[in-house]
């Protein structure tokens, strides 16, 4: 039985979503120190370089060969620029399943961009991969990543209660971490004939998704290195 993911790019209108390069050291930096990026998952904060090179050169190529899942730089077709992570985790090779996180930079946010490279890895993941399910996990309050999940015709299944934990900016400009309830969803092959066709690439202004572990030094969505996931 299969248990890696190829390496593999996947393309659409507007973007190329692919493994990450060195080169995407600077901008990866500069996302992943964004304001909403801090909140909503467990990054290291300040996230810096050394962070960057370290999940650009090694850890997210290890998601993949080591069976964990797979991790896509997400650039605009026509500039190359980083727009965004898609990372897919918690991988349960017997029953074709996976978890999928998503991170959208600054600039590129309210474009469609998070829903576009979603569905695009979901219909590879169920035409061509042979899988029958895909979860999202969002923060009770993070509005934007659950229109993303809907738009691309998730369906909510119910509440993990104080599963989480997000951050909050004080008065002072510094973080203290609160605790919030998860929204699980979830895409299988049959919901894609709703998806197809979504049209209109509009998202909400940013799209995160929650990760599934904190606590630890984290990876570039917020995943704990080397950490054993499901």
């Amino acid at each position: 039985m299969t248990t890696t993911f190829p390496d593999v790019t996947i393309s659409t209108d507007r973007l190329v979503l692919r493994p990450f390069e060195e080169e995407d050291v600077t901008a990866l930096t500069e996302m992943m120190n964004d304001e909403n990026v801090t909140a909503w998952t467990s990054v290291p904060h300040p996230y810096t370089q050394a962070d960057a090179r370290g999940w650009a050169t090694r850890q997210s190529h290890a998601e993949r060969t080591e069976g964990r899942g797979l991790v896509l730089a997400v650039t605009e077709f026509l500039t190359h620029r980083l727009v965004g992570i898609v990372h897919l985790q918690n991988t349960n090779w017997r029953t074709r399943s996976t978890e999928v996180g998503y991170v959208t930079a600054p600039w590129a946010r309210g474009e469609g961009y998070a829903s576009e490279s979603v569905l695009a890895v979901a219909q590879w993941l169920f035409r061509e991969q042979g899988f029958e399910r895909l979860e999202l996990r969002t923060p009770a309050d993070n509005t934007a990543s659950q229109q993303v999940a809907q738009k691309i015709g998730c369906i909510s299944e119910g509440v993990l209660r104080n599963a989480w934990i997000v951050r909050t900016q004080t008065a002072d400009g510094s973080w203290t971490d609160t605790r919030t309830d998860l929204i699980v969803w979830s895409l299988v092959p049959e919901d894609l004939d709703d998806a197809e066709g979504y049209g209109d690439y509009g998202d909400g202004y940013d799209a995160y998704t929650a990760d599934t572990a904190y606590g630890q030094r984290a990876d570039a969505t917020g995943h704990p290195v080397g950490a054993d996931w499901k």
